[in-house]
This record gives structure tokens, sequence and C-alpha cells, in this order.
């Protein structure tokens, strides 16, 4: 879920230092009017990226369902291909099946650009998809980018060369990457044509005209450019796809950089490439240190990459990137030290570790920010579980069951769900790592909607749980386990098995689940996450059991826990439920004020199905109080918010009933016609306009 923006979709901010190009980007413009596939092929660090951005900003405005922007650089492998993509448009994809299937039901009604950046590494599963997604909706374009065709029937490729040498553009990105107004005729000039116009390739030059002069710099790229082509970088050897023989310039530019970085920055050039994603200096630090590369000479290390734009200055939240084309050089020369396994082992265990601090901090003031840190980091995340399923299935086991509750409460279900399962299979390890993924997968899967296999799975997830805290004598500290008592696993299982039966109608069965297990252990809601999540479906089976006031004042006491503690996501729970209760007891306003308290918790976390259901609790609170026209509205919002999860409109049953109960009243009210202008304007609209319409609420316009 993304904050309001003016425009629907969603594209990154276009890079200050784009010069030139008008005639690329009329011919972009031209074929996406007249294409629905348009690749923009070319070597890399020609500037392709950079084109495709400026053009997809430039004709957002032509497409009603907007532009959208994937990074498919990220992706190590087709599997996760899909996924990433539905992400990208803002699909929750919490429905089973097919991956693709989702996504193409997604587009199947729209008018929107898709952009997929840096295909050539997917050059074939790409092809596949885009064919599939053409097919599936008419009202869909496609702008690619790639070092070669996608081959796809109908593709319309626009070649793009580098900057002409001697021309005005060269320089002007010269002058801007290096911050100095150079002479037309020169140094500069001389730069320019000797690197051929190749954007990338000027940038790292610019740079260290920064720290040493433009003359300087000439002399340098002439010694190494004018060598003849063998003896340029005899201790690298690249594929074609990478380094086309035309283009060995880039090459050059790339090598001479790395000749003039130090030891020490050369070292940690090479051990950067294993990360996918941006990168803080802990996670460097973490992942890159080890020899000469310390505490004290690391940061100093990547300083000084950073200065020759080999690495991207930090972002507002201390974040770095590697651009591929440079990333893949360096992975090159991490691969003759021999280190890249050693690097990849360490990448992987520092995510690892990193998600077992996120699950434990779950439970406390820290939650928000350790959600937000694993949604940062879902990259390289998903990068150490890809490599643990490969070398060590039991701590991917370990890893995937430590995020995958966070995965799925910020939409990614099917990324939880596929690497559980293969973990699963994949690891002999049993006690609490098993019990904890068995559960987040019944999780997943409930949120699916697949209630068959999720009964499956939560009764493996109970029988799992009672193995790991009454056969094992030893389990770690702190999970409340014993022989004579239940501990967070078993609590964990009940809850699941609660949570099944309310989706499905049955809150005796939840109430008796849960109670029974409450009933057994020793402490209260505060002690652990797995306790108050018990306490959460407790609340819920009461109120669907009618006992109202009982309800009511349990998610009150939990509600103050929760802010006491500065749980969020607990918190937004019994938001929605206070919501229900106030509609079950026929207070509409009471209904509301809680349904806005819950729509403001899910959209910090990003949850698209949580904002989906509290708009739905709000539309039918309005409609209850007699107010159509705002009833209509949040209504037509909450059908767009549902169809981003790719999935009909659901919830727990009583509200359900109320919901068309309300809206049918509303509706006769002010009349079919009126009721069906607004929802439609709302459903066509900017998602997050009428969620902001929601928010705020009676006396607000």
């Amino acid at each position: 879920m993304r904050d309001t923006a003016s425009v629907r979709g969603h594209l990154p901010d276009e890079n200050p230092g784009f010069v030139g190009r008008r005639t690329e980007l009329e011919r972009v413009s031209a074929a996406l009017a007249e294409h629905r596939l348009v690749t923009v092929t070319g070597v890399g660090g020609v500037g392709k990226t950079r084109l495709a951005l400026r053009a997809a900003h430039r004709a957002a405005e032509r497409y009603p369902d907007g532009a959208w922007w994937t990074d498919l650089g990220q992706l190590d492998g087709e599997r996760l291909l899909v996924a990433l993509v539905a992400d990208s448009v803002d699909l929750a994809d919490h429905t089973p099946g097919t991956s693709a299937a989702g996504l193409c039901r997604r587009l199947a009604d729209d008018r929107l650009l898709l952009v997929l950046d840096s295909c050539e590494h997917l050059a074939e599963p790409c092809a596949r998809l885009v064919a599939e997604l053409l097919a599936a909706a008419p009202g869909l374009t496609v702008l690619a980018t790639s070092r070669r065709p996608l081959g796809v029937a109908g593709e319309e490729t626009i070649a793009l060369d580098p900057l002409p040498p001697s021309g005005p553009d060269a320089l002007a990105l010269l002058r801007r990457a290096a911050g100095e107004d150079f002479p037309a005729a020169g140094p500069a000039g001389e730069i320019c044509v000797r690197l051929e116009g190749i954007p990338l390739a000027l940038e790292l030059a610019a740079a260290q005209i920064r720290l040493q002069g433009a003359e300087a710099v000439r002399d340098q790229l002439g010694s190494r450019l004018d060598a003849p082509p063998g003896a340029r970088f005899d201790l690298l050897a690249h594929t074609e796809r990478v380094w086309p023989s035309r283009h060995q310039t880039l090459r050059a530019a790339i090598g001479w950089s790395h000749e003039l970085s130090t030891p020490l920055e050369r070292l940690l050039w090479a051990r950067l490439s294993v990360f996918r994603g941006p990168f803080d200096l802990a996670s460097a630090t973490a992942v890159c240190g080890g020899g000469p590369l310390d505490r004290a000479t690391l940061p100093e290390a990547l300083d000084g990459l950073v200065r020759s734009s080999v690495v991207r200055p930090p972002d507002a939240a201390g974040r770095h990137r590697m651009l591929d084309t440079i990333r893949e050089y360096g992975a090159t020369w991490l691969d003759r030290t021999g280190e890249a396994g050693t690097v990849a082992d360490r990448h992987a265990a520092h995510f690892r570790g990193l998600a077992r601090r996120a699950e434990t901090e779950w439970h406390g003031a820290r939650q928000l920010r350790w959600y937000r840190t694993v949604d940062a980091h879902h990259t390289d995340l998903r990068t150490a579980l890809d490599r643990l399923l490969r070398t060590d299935p039991d701590a991917a086991l370990d890893l995937v069951g430590s995020v995958a509750f966070a995965w799925s409460c910020r939409g990614r279900l099917r990324e939880a769900r596929d690497g559980l399962e293969q973990a699963l299979v994949l690891s002999e390890a049993r006690g609490r790592v098993r019990a904890r993924a068995l559960w987040a997968l019944g999780v997943t899967l409930v949120l699916q909607g697949e209630f068959g296999p999720a009964q499956d799975v939560s009764e493996r997830c109970a029988r799992e749980a009672r193995r790991a805290e009454y056969a094992e004598p030893a389990e770690p500290a702190g999970t409340g386990a014993g022989r004579d008592r239940p501990g967070d696993l078993t609590l964990d299982a009940a809850a699941l098995a609660g949570l099944l039966a309310l989706t499905t109608g049955r809150p005796t069965a939840a109430d008796v689940v849960v109670g029974h297990v409450l009933d057994a252990a020793r402490g209260g809601p505060a002690d652990s996450a797995a306790r108050l999540r018990c306490h959460l479906v407790r609340v819920f089976a009461l109120t669907g059991l009618g006992r109202l006031a009982e309800a009511r004042e349990r998610a009150l006491r939990l509600r103050a826990l929760c802010e006491e503690l500065d749980e969020h996501w607990t918190r937004t729970a019994l938001e929605y439920q206070l919501a229900l209760t106030g509609l079950l007891e026929g207070d509409p306003a009471t209904a509301s004020a809680h349904a806005r308290a819950m729509l403001e918790g899910t959209r910090r976390l990003g949850a698209s199905l949580g904002v989906a259901l509290g708009l739905d609790v709000l539309a039918t609170a309005l409609a209850a109080a007699g107010e159509g026209e705002r009833a209509a509205d949040v209504s037509g919002t909450g059908e767009a918010y549902w169809r981003s999860t790719g999935q009909p409109r659901r919830g727990l049953p009583g509200l359900r009933a109320l919901h068309e109960k309300y809206t049918d009243t509303v509706r006769a009210s002010i009349g079919e016609p009126a009721y069906e202008e607004i929802f439609l304007r709302a459903l066509t609209g900017l998602p997050q306009d009428g969620l902001d319409r929601a928010l705020r609420g009676p006396g607000h316009a």
C-alpha cells in the first residue's frame, strides 16, 4: 500500500542527471502509442533504465489505471518473477492457484503501462509472462528494458546507442556529474570521445574528475584505451551478453575505476556484489567484513566507493545501491578470489539473523520498526532463503518461519507459502522450528481462503507443538513450555485452529479451542505474542457468539495493553472487532470511529487486505447511520482495494450479512442510479484518494 499520489500507479523518481535523448524519447513515446510491447535494448550502462523511466513518466497520463514499475534486477531466477510483478502493481496476491492467473485477472480490465526493467537475465520467462499478460489484458501496454529483445510476437524493439561522443549531450552529462562547467574544447571533450558517449562510463569518469581533475583523467584513459584490446583486462573474461565486443569501452571504464580503487575498496566492491537490494553500513559490515576489512577500515572503503560512483550515495534511510552492471563486474572478481561461496553463506547467515531478530521484536515497542526493516530488506531475505534452500534447508526453514507472518501481513502470501512449503519438504528439522513454520503456513492458507489445506496444516502444527513442548525435554528459554502446561507453540497452534474456525463460521469451536489452552497456560496476554493472538481469537469468538458486552470489555482491555506495548498488528485487529461490535449493538457512530482507527493502522502496516476489510466495516457503519452517499463512496473504494488483493469481497460472516442489509437500505433511500454513480466513481478513482476521504470522517468534504 502506497501513500497518496497525484496519479494512479507507481514510478520511481527520475534521475536528475538525465540529459539529451530527445529523439530516442520521441521514438519510445511514438512506439508506445502504436504497439503493446516496446523493448529498449542496448549494452549495459547505455541508459536504458533512464530512458524508460522518462518515457513512462511522460506517458503515464495516457493510462487511466496507471504506470507501474518493476525492477527485475533484484531477481536471481524466475521462481519469484510473477510475485514481484504482482507486488509492483499493488496486487497483494492473496489468491491460491497458478500465480500468473491471479495477475492476469488483476490486469484483465485495466488500461495501464507496465514497465519491466532489466529483463536480460530472465528473457525467456519474461517473454512467456508478457505473452500471457498481453493475451489476457487487452488494455495492457508493456515497456521493457533488456540487453536483447524478448522475442514476443508484436514486439517493437528500439536499440539505444550511446550519446554522440562529440555532441553536446555527452559533455552536458559529464559536466552535470562532475559538477564543473568544462569548455567544449579540451580534456572534457576528449574524455567524452574516448568513452564513446556511454553514460555510465562518463559518470565513472566524472567521479574521478572530482578527485583528480579532467587532465589527469584524460591521460589515464588514454593509456588505458590506447592499449591493445587483449591487454586491457587480461584478468577478466565476460560473456558477450554482458560485454559485447563493440562496447569494450564500458568494460575498460569500469576496469579503470577498479584499478584506481584501493585494494580494500576493490575487495569490498567484490564482496558487496552479493547484495541484490539496498544495503546499509551495518549489513555491509556484517557480510563483507573479514581479513583486512574490519569495523575501522570498511566504512572508509565504502566512502571511497561512493566517491568514485561505484556505489550510490545513501538515501534518506542510509541505504546504498550498486548498479547491476557494476555489481556484475564485482561478482566476477569475487569468483576469482574464491570467496563467492563464503560471502554468499555469510550473507545468508546475516539475513537469517535479521529475520530472527525481527520475530523476537514482533511483540513489543519495536514491532513497526522491524516490520518495516523486513520489508526494506525483502529482496536480500529472499536471496538468502534461496541460498539456504540449496545449502542448508534447516536454516532455510528457520529463516522463512521467522519472516513469513510479516510477509503475509504485507500481502506477500504467495512468496510466504512458496518458501514455507519448499523448506518444509527439504528440511528434516523438528520441534520449534517446524511448528512455527507450520503455524505461519496455516495462517497464510487461511488468508488465501484455502480452508481444506489449512485444516491439515493446523492439525500438523498442533501435533508438532505437542511433540516439541511435551516430548522433548529442552526447549529454548522464554517459550513458556513445560511438561505441565502449554507453551507458545501450543498457544499459536490453538490460535491457528481458532482463526480457521472463525473464518468458516464456527465461533463456538474457536472459543473452545483457545479457551482450553488459555485456561491451562500460565501468564497473561502481555507475556508473549502467542498469548496475545489467542486472546484476540477469543474476543472474535465471543463476538460471533453474540456475547457482545463481554467481547467489547475484553477488546478494550487488550487494546489498552497493545497501546502500552506499542503493538500495532493486534491493535488494528481489535479496532475491527470493536467496530463490528458497535454495529451489532446498533451504534454506527462508535463503529465508524473504530473502523477509521483500524484503517489508520492497516495503512501504516501496508496491509491491503486489512484496508479492504476496514473499508467494508466503515461503509456498513455509514449505511447504518443513513449516510448513503458516503457509504457508497467508501464501498466503491473498498471494492478497489478488494480487487488489489485478487479475490472477491469476504470477511466474517456476521459482517457480510450486516453489509448487505444496510447497503440495500441506503440504495433505496438515495436511489439506485445515484448509489451506482458514486460507487463507480470511487471504484475507478485513485484508491489512495478514496482512503483519504474515508479517513477524514464526518464534517469534512
